[in-house]
């Protein structure tokens, strides 16, 4: 059985539609997010501003 690698990852922001590279990924608790907005929870409601992503937390 072949190993599989995965190099693209989607944000763990549940509406956050971004997919991010795992090495450029924040890392928290074990999640991979895109940015440290959604990392934090959008604690002041700030989008990710990512073209075409709406997230806000």
């Amino acid at each position: 059985m072949a190993s599989v690698d995965v190099e693209m990852v989607k944000c763990a922001c549940t509406d956050c539609v971004c997919v991010v590279p795992v090495a450029k990924a924040v890392t928290r608790e074990g999640k991979a997010y895109c940015c440290d907005e959604c990392a934090s929870g959008h604690a002041d409601h700030a989008g990710c501003d990512h073209a075409g992503c709406t997230c806000h937390g």
